[in-house]
């Protein structure tokens, strides 16, 4: 089955343009240099299935004309990955039937529900919240006929999940990525990976590691995501091998699902 993938965000946790910046990525006029945080949108058949929700969900979804939503992974509990649940509201209410499931690791789970109480605990009787259902995952996961598996990777000193789909797999905010996940990475057409900078990060992958981890895996095309101010989109590009680019906000790649 063909699918798209849509990169809503390609940026670090403080986005780009950072706050307060004169840098010459910041000041860049380059459309490809404003990153905001890191997600991505999957569509086949008919449904849409979303990789986690950043604080700029409404303003990704707004460009991306998201008109329905089936499903949510999340890969982590981080404020960049979680903080923008809360604009799930009017594709909640439009989901049917029932409640918009959300996909995360058990302890994700915990962590979510109890930051967003008011959503998950609270009895609102004035309507208003998200239409939402947290549920956990902790193996392969069946969505309207492709299947969706955690690729455990390390985020600093914590696992975090990492997601393949069909020939793809979509790995952000790892630092490095266990022995035993690259036996999930075989064979795969589109590769995203996490490369914060050049400069080593304690929790993000650099360039390098993540050119690294590409020529061990060997896929088709390669995208890195979860950039910083310190990479210019040409320039960095123009550095790379040819089956390896930058993502950007609004990069829509197809693959088999």
């Amino acid at each position: 089955m063909r699918a798209t993938l849509t990169v809503l965000g390609s940026g670090t946790s403080m986005g780009v343009p950072t706050i307060g910046c004169d840098c010459a990525v910041c000041r860049s006029s380059d459309p490809r240099d404003r990153r905001t945080r890191p997600s991505v949108l999957i569509e086949y058949g008919g449904r849409s299935v979303l990789i986690d929700t950043t604080p700029d969900f409404r303003e990704q979804a707004i460009r991306e004309n998201i008109r329905s939503l089936d499903a949510v992974l999340y890969t982590h509990a981080h404020a960049d990955h979680i903080l923008g649940i809360d604009d799930l509201r009017p594709l909640s209410f439009r989901h049917k039937p029932g409640r918009l499931p959300l996909y995360a690791r058990p302890d994700v789970v915990a962590f979510v529900r109890n930051m967003f109480r008011y959503i998950f605990d609270a009895d609102y009787k004035f309507g208003g919240l998200p239409q939402v259902e947290l549920k956990p995952l902790e193996g392969p996961l069946e969505l309207f006929g492709a299947r969706f598996e955690p690729v455990i990777v390390i985020h600093g000193e914590t696992e975090i999940y990492g997601f393949r789909f069909g020939a793809a797999a979509y790995l952000t905010d790892h630092s490095s990525v266990p022995e035993a996940s690259f036996e999930q990475l075989q064979n795969l057409d589109i590769l995203f990976l996490d490369a914060l900078r050049h400069k080593p990060h304690p929790t993000h992958s650099t360039v390098e590691n993540s050119l690294r981890i590409v020529e061990r895996v060997k896929p088709k095309r390669a995208f890195f995501t979860h950039i910083c101010h310190d990479l210019p989109h040409a320039e960095t590009n123009a550095s790379l091998p040819p089956h390896v680019q930058l993502s950007y906000d609004g990069m829509k790649l197809e693959f088999e699902i």
